[in-house]
């Protein structure tokens, strides 16, 4: 049986309840430092691929495992458990349970497999107990969304999504605009496995050493999405889309750069593929969030192709980098209960 991600419908005692979360990238944030008003302020977008799927089921024993080896994966376990026991404080709901991480994207790779994670087993524990839980108020009982709004959205949602960013209150960002984009716009992306972006105590650091963002260029960030981003998206004019994407990324990636390097990648060798192809092809490039996963969005599939036997040929594609093209997601995460287990 599939639900959608608010569904409040109660399983059977024995079933599990299965949620599927997409992965989102992030394009940057409007105003960092609030110069106008709200701090951060986020661009998304969700993707085709990356998805964190999580299994919740009642069970004699409190326990929990990954389906993954490694110790990201046990990391996730670690955080996903901490959170089932969050939600069951929470709501005094103490009965057993069983958690399985079925499938995990890399972590601190600028998919946010952080706040998918929390989403997906707070959506299965209220699927589990029928309780009517909005996803903001999941993220805020398990402490998400304390920058970008985009992936508390997309989860509920997908698609192109910009949030106004968070005030004093602790709510997560509201979100501004929602589009699909063009069907046959396709998403290159650039992994490097071998390294990770900033996260958790390193991230709050590096946020907290960085200068202010000049108004002029939270000025310049909103102006490129809201008269090229938004209107490409809206009007299939992808010239115009990626124009303001990669705008954004320069801008915004100066301002965060100091915490990497003094580069706008943390990935050197992602750096130089992203930086080739902007330069030889009508391309949106730029990091997703930390990094290091860098992206160009293209066309087409056909172009994506191209683009990527181009680079080949070019010599750019360094062995240690993975390449993966998926298309834009237009909507949510997904939720299935499995029958009972027998």
């Amino acid at each position: 049986m599939l639900m959608t991600a608010r569904s409040t419908l109660r399983p059977a005692t024995d079933s599990a309840v299965v949620v599927r979360a997409p992965g989102r990238l992030h394009l940057g944030f409007l105003d960092p430092s609030a110069t106008l008003g709200r701090r951060f302020g986020s661009l998304g977008l969700v993707i085709d691929d990356f998805d964190t799927v999580v299994a919740l089921r009642r069970d004699a024993r409190n326990h929990g495992e990954a389906l993954h080896d490694g110790a990201a994966a046990q990391e996730a376990l670690a955080r996903a458990t901490a959170h089932v026991a969050t939600l069951q404080r929470a709501f005094g709901l103490d009965a057993p349970l069983h958690l399985q991480l079925l499938q995990l994207p890399p972590a601190h790779a600028g998919f946010g497999s952080g706040t998918q994670l929390a989403l997906a087993v707070g959506r299965a524990f209220a699927s589990l107990h029928g309780l009517s839980l909005a996803t903001p108020e999941i993220a805020r009982l398990l402490g998400r969304g304390l920058r970008s709004g985009v992936g508390i959205a997309g989860f509920d949602q997908g698609g192109l999504l910009l949030d106004g960013g968070t005030g004093d209150d602790g709510v997560p960002a509201p979100l501004l605009a929602r589009l699909e984009l063009p069907s046959a716009w396709r998403v290159l992306l650039v992994l490097d496995p071998q390294r990770q972006g900033l996260s958790g105590a390193d991230e709050r650091s590096a946020i907290a050493t960085l200068p202010a963002f000049a108004q002029a260029s939270a000025a310049a960030v909103c102006h490129e999405v809201l008269m090229r981003v938004l209107p490409g998206a809206a009007s299939d004019d992808f010239t115009l889309f990626a124009q303001g994407v990669s705008a954004v990324q320069r801008l915004v990636g100066a301002h965060f750069a100091p915490a990497q390097g003094g580069q706008l990648y943390a990935s050197p060798a992602v750096a130089r593929l992203c930086e080739w192809i902007a330069r030889h092809h009508v391309a949106a490039t730029g990091q997703s969030s930390w990094g290091p996963t860098g992206f160009a969005i293209l066309p087409s599939t056909a172009e994506a192709e191209a683009v990527v036997a181009a680079a080949r040929a070019a010599g750019m594609v360094e062995a240690a980098l993975q390449l993966r093209t998926v298309g834009a997601r237009a909507h949510g995460a997904s939720i299935e209960v499995r029958p009972p287990l027998r």
